[in-house]
C-alpha cells in the first residue's frame, strides 16, 4: 500500500520505508501463465526504487535488501549484476542519477531501519567503486531524489524530521545545503530534475491544516522559489502529492504523483509545465486506483510514467502510462508473482527504457527485485 508522501514524512521511519518501496506490496494473484517472467529480471531479495541509464549498455538500479542494507546493480549491456556498495546500519537507497560511465550518484538514508537516528546518505560512483560522500543534511532527515548534469553539478532533495524541505547541491567539491521554501505546517520534496546550472525543478507536497497539496519549486540560478501548481481533489477531502519530475529538451516539464484517497493507490496525477504555468493533464487510473512513482521523458511528444494500480488495501499490479503527444494511455506490463509494482523508470531513446520495482509471492509478503525493459514494442 502506498501512503501519501507528505503524511508519511511526518514520521521519519515510516516515510523512509514507504519511499524505499518497503511498504507492503499488494496485487491480485494471477492465473498460471498469465504474467510471464520479465526477461530483464534481476531476482534477489529486496526492492529496487531508482534507475538511471547513460546508454543502452550502461545503467544503474538502486534500492535496499529488505533487511537494512543498500542494493546496487549495474547493466553492462548483457546482464544485471550486483555491485558492492557502502551499507551503513539500517540503510536504503531511493534514487540514482548518472552523467557518464565514471560519474553517478545514489541517495537515501542510513539508520532508517530502526538502528539509530536516520541520516541522509549519499554515495558516488567514481568509475571504479561506490563511496560514501559527506553531506550537511541534519540528523533525522533523508534524501529521496537526485539529479545531475555533470561531475560538478548535482542536486539532491528530501525532507527533515521537523517537516521542512531539504535541498543540497554538489559543486564539484562538496555538498552544500541550499535554502528552500517550506510552506504550510509541514513540507517535503520527493523528486528533482536539472537541466543546467541555472535551472532545476523539485516536487513534493505540503500540508496546511487538514489538506495535503502538491508542492513545486524552481531554481532560477540564484534561489529556489515556489511555483503555483494544481492540487486536484483537495476540495473533495482528498490529498494530492507529486513524487517525480522530468524536463524535456524544449524546457517543458512533466510532474507525476497521486490524488490520494487514504488507502492504497488513489488516482493518477500528471501535471505539465508549458513554459508559463503548471496544468493538470488527464491520465488513466486503471485497477480502481493508480499511484505514479516516476516519470521520464523522451521529448515533448513522448513520455513514460510508471507505478502501481489497485484499490484499497488489497492487491496491486505494475502499471505503465505512455504520453503520445496527445493523451496518456496505459501500456501492458508484466506483473509476476502475487504482488508487484514499479518504482522508477529511465529512458535512453524511444526504443529503450528500464523500469524497476519489486514483486512478492504473497500479499504483503517479502519482496524480490523486479526489472522490466522496453524494447520499442513491449515491456518484458
Amino acid at each position: 500500500m502506498r501512503v501519501p508522501l507528505l503524511a508519511v514524512r511526518q514520521v521519519v521511519l515510516t516515510l523512509l520505508l514507504v519511499l524505499a518501496g518497503a511498504a507492503a506490496r499488494v496485487m491480485p494473484a494471477s492465473a498460471a501463465g498469465q504474467d510471464p517472467a520479465p526477461t530483464a529480471s534481476f531476482a534477489v531479495s529486496g526492492d529496487l526504487t531508482g534507475v538511471a541509464a547513460v546508454s543502452a549498455s550502461n545503467a544503474w538500479a538502486v534500492g535496499d535488501t529488505g533487511s537494512g542494507g543498500t542494493l546496487i546493480a549495474h547493466w553492462d549491456g548483457t546482464a544485471w549484476k550486483r555491485v558492492p556498495s557502502p551499507s551503513p546500519a539500517g540503510s536504503t537507497l531511493f534514487r540514482v542519477a548518472a552523467t557518464s560511465a565514471r560519474n553517478a550518484w545514489a541517495v537515501g538514508c542510513s539508520g532508517c531501519r530502526g538502528t539509530g537516528v536516520p541520516e541522509p546518505l549519499i554515495l558516488q560512483w567514481n568509475g571504479t567503486v561506490w563511496k560514501r560522500v559527506a553531506n550537511p543534511g541534519p540528523a533525522g532527515s533523508n534524501l529521496s531524489g537526485v539529479a545531475a548534469t555533470s561531475a560538478t553539478n548535482a542536486w539532491a532533495v528530501g525532507a527533515t524530521s521537523k517537516g521542512k524541505t531539504l535541498i543540497e547541491r554538489w559543486n564539484g567539491t562538496a555538498w552544500k545545503q541550499v535554502p528552500s521554501p517550506s510552506p504550510g505546517t509541514s513540507a517535503s520534496l520527493a523528486g528533482v530534475a536539472v537541466t543546467s546550472a541555472g535551472n532545476a525543478w523539485a516536487v513534493g507536497s505540503t500540508i496546511s491544516g487538514p489538506d495535503e497539496k502538491t508542492l513545486i519549486e524552481r531554481w532560477n540560478g540564484t534561489v529556489w522559489k515556489q511555483v503555483a501548481s494544481p492540487s486536484p481533489g483537495v476540495s473533495r477531502g482528498l490529498g494530492a502529492d507529486l513524487g517525480t519530475v522530468a524536463v524535456t529538451a524544449a524546457g517543458h516539464a512533466w510532474a507525476a504523483g497521486e490524488i490520494s484517497c487514504g488507502c492504497g493507490p488513489g488516482f493518477s496525477l500528471t501535471e505539465w509545465w508549458n513554459g508559463t504555468v503548471w496544468k493538470q493533464v488527464a491520465s488513466p487510473s486503471p485497477g480502481g486506483g493508480t499511484n505514479l512513482a516516476t516519470v521520464a521523458v523522451v521529448s515533448d511528444h513522448a513520455a513514460w510514467a510508471v507505478g502501481e494500480s489497485g484499490s484499497g488495501d488489497g492487491p496491486t499490479k505494475t502499471v505503465a502510462l505512455r504520453w503520445n503527444g496527445t493523451a496518456w494511455k496505459q501500456v501492458s506490463t508484466p506483473s509476476p508473482g502475487a504482488s508487484a509494482s514499479l518504482d522508477a523508470i529511465a529512458v535512453t531513446s524511444s526504443g529503450n527504457a528500464w523500469a524497476v520495482g519489486a514483486t512478492s509471492t504473497v500479499n504483503h509478503g517479502r519482496s524480490t527485485t523486479l526489472i522490466l525493459r522496453w524494447n520499442g514494442t513491449a515491456w518484458k
